[in-house]
């Protein structure tokens, strides 16, 4: 729609937002369901790999319980107090996912510290293994999920969702090659050093993510190459003579761009309307997320050499 007033309804679909529900549903119960595998190991086997294991865990379950609320509210549609929805609860909860995951990376590098100085023996290997294994086949599967709902519905929080879950993949392999070093090898430094690679791994996963989020809050604008295609979809109508003022921005499932678009200053007011639609209507054709405000400037008065009708 390309008036001067937007109206702005929420892009996804019926089906689109049951998917994001229930890849977030997904998400806390395989969270739920790893930490208690991994607490018990951890009892059995007093690994602080193991341990470094279930605080990711425990982590992920966290941070999906956050993005679960987020998404309940980022879908609910616009309101009187909420004119541009409520789309930036998203990128909100994983600000606050990055603070804690930053907290027990920390947390975690000083237990591995205190291990690595004060050395204890490793338990039941064969038990903490196995439970890794399990956890590997879990998040294999969620994250399969994830990823197909991200293409989907585009969602913000299911993507830094998917991309804890996919980390996990090699904190784990690390965390069974500590295990097998420190309880078959008899090497037992090997299990603090792992728990110091994942306590990296955890603090680097939080600055990506806080990156991310602090775009989306500060209104960054979208890639340079979506704004050339931005500018180029509007110049393709020939009753357009120039574009400026172009801005844009994401929020957790929202794109808003606003565009001026320079036509001839003799045209009526229904046609330079009727421009602008479709240059709008185009422009969510690359871009179905996006609530597109076009304003239209008056050129130089050429009516006598308006291009010919070419609107499709």
């Amino acid at each position: 729609m390309a008036n001067d007033e937007a109206r702005y309804e929420d892009p996804l679909s019926p089906r689109a937002q049951r998917l994001t529900r229930l890849a977030s549903y997904a998400s806390v119960s395989v969270a739920c369901l790893l930490v208690a595998a991994k607490f018990a190991a951890w009892i059995a086997t007093d690994s602080v790999s193991m341990l470094s294991s279930l605080m990711d865990s425990a982590l992920d379950g966290f941070a999906s319980l956050v993005t679960l609320f987020a998404i309940h509210f980022s879908l609910k549609p616009p309101d009187a107090e909420h004119r541009f929805g409520h789309g930036k609860a998203q990128p909100l909860a994983a600000l606050a996912q990055s603070a804690f995951i930053a907290g027990s990376g920390l947390f975690l590098m000083i237990q591995a510290l205190e291990r690595l100085i004060r050395p204890e023996p490793v338990a039941n290997t064969g038990i903490g293994i196995a439970v890794i294994l399990f956890s590997i086949v879990m998040t294999v599967a969620l994250v399969g999920w994830q990823r197909y709902v991200s293409r989907q519905t585009g969602s913000v929080a299911i993507k830094a969702d998917m991309a804890h879950y996919a980390g996990d993949l090699f904190a784990n392999m690390g965390v069974i090659a500590g295990l097998a070093l420190a309880g078959f090898a008899g090497i037992g430094w090997a299990d603090p050093v792992f728990a110091g690679a994942v306590a990296l791994y955890l603090l680097f996963g939080a600055w990506h993510i806080a990156q991310g989020s602090l775009d989306l809050l500060m209104d960054r604008e979208m890639t340079e190459e979506e704004r050339a295609a931005i500018r180029d979809i509007a110049l393709s109508y020939p009753q357009v003579r120039g574009v400026h003022a172009l801005k844009t921005r994401r929020t957790g499932t929202l794109a808003f761009i606003q565009i001026d678009l320079e036509m001839n200053g003799g045209m009526t007011l229904t046609r330079a309307h009727a421009v602008g639609n479709a240059v709008s209507a185009q422009i969510r054709l690359v871009f179905p997320d996006a609530e597109v405000i076009i304003h239209h400037d008056p050129g130089p008065d050429e009516n006598a050499a308006e291009p010919p009708d070419s609107l499709g």
